[in-house]
């Protein structure tokens, strides 16, 4: 535990970022180290002598320079493409100065898109510094909705959510524990759901993503994820919003809402057209949220003063997958630049 708070989320990495003036993340060589130890760049035992070269240059110097004709004479055809998407992503962080201007602007710019992996690793770094010093346990596990795909069932009427690569594989009954049988597709593992008298323990098992959240309206799990949505959106877009769960939105008036995955959007234009979802969707809608903005100037014309509503929605197959970026790039937004951290 730090002085500005318990210690959370160690495996993200952020330790061996820098800060720069205004607190946001400065990438450095021995965080490019941290990618390049990854099984999915260390080369195969097969790999040709230019791509061993390649890799053991750079661990000794993450940041040096990579001609093109160097991956180019990269062997194998899978090899090259890998290299060649991992150096433009590592460039693109160094050049952007700091890592939240590299997030925001890997979107907003529509550069190509790293691999699945990085995108929610770079999510969990900004939420990691946007939530520096945040001792509510209930937010924290709230906040890897943003980074990790969750499984939602339901026990006893009360929504549970438990992370999707815990619990993705069928195993016996008798090697289930009493919760996770509950999920029918669980692997064996210890969950426990998160109560005010468990929440304590997360700190300490805050890497093992092995918290079940109580995702209930009127709940702490839900009500965590708006504040933590509130910290997300002035951190990467310089917006102060407020954000309420809502049970239904039934009278609203929508001038603007925002899909927080691909299974909420489709939804929410089909209503905003007076459709009805396809596929049950009103059934798949898991949350509902109302954002207002504190200075209506922060929002564009059309929307300023009016709330915007955001949905949470689930796959067919019950999987609940936030995708942050729907959030920068589909808030009515005027300005686009980072917060300093506060």
């Amino acid at each position: 535990m730090t002085d500005d708070g318990p210690e959370f989320w160690t495996s993200s990495g952020h330790l061996f970022l820098d800060h720069d003036a205004s607190g946001r993340l400065v990438v450095n060589g021995e965080f490019i180290k941290l990618y390049l130890a990854r099984p999915e760049i260390v080369p195969p035992d097969d790999a040709c002598l230019v791509e061993r070269s390649l890799h053991e240059r750079l661990m000794r110097d993450p940041l040096a320079s990579v001609p093109a004709e160097e991956i180019g004479d990269v062997a194998d055809r899978d090899a090259r493409e890998n290299w060649r998407h991992f150096i433009a992503f590592r460039d693109h962080l160094v050049a952007s100065g700091s890592l939240e201007r590299a997030y925001v602007t890997l979107f907003r710019e529509q550069r190509p898109m790293p691999p699945p992996l990085f995108v929610n690793q770079l999510t969990q770094l900004v939420l990691r510094n946007a939530l520096d010093g945040e001792r509510d346990p209930f937010r924290l596990r709230a906040a890897e909705l943003l980074f990790r795909p969750q499984r939602l069932t339901i026990r006893d009427g009360i929504p549970l959510l438990a992370d999707e690569e815990l619990i993705g594989d069928t195993v016996s009954a008798h090697h289930q524990s009493p919760l996770t049988a509950v999920f029918a597709d669980a692997r064996s593992r210890d969950l426990d759901v998160m109560t005010s008298e468990t929440a304590a323990a997360y700190f300490a098992r805050s890497d093992a993503f092995d918290m079940v959240l109580d995702f209930r309206h009127g709940g702490e799990g839900r009500a965590g994820l708006a504040r933590v949505l509130e910290r997300f959106i002035l951190h990467t877009a310089g917006a102060r919003v407020t954000i309420e769960p809502l049970e239904r939105l039934d009278g609203a008036e929508w001038r603007w809402f925002v899909g927080l995955d691909q299974e909420a959007t489709a939804i929410g234009n089909a209503l905003w057209n007076g459709e009805e979802p396809a596929d049950d969707g009103r059934q798949r809608i898991v949350a509902l949220f109302r954002l207002d903005f504190l200075d209506p100037r922060d929002a564009i014309a059309r929307v300023a003063g009016a709330p915007v509503y955001l949905i949470l929605a689930m796959s067919p197959n019950r999987v609940v997958r936030i995708k942050p970026q729907n959030l920068l790039m589909g808030l009515p937004l005027r300005a686009a630049e980072p917060a300093s951290v506060n």
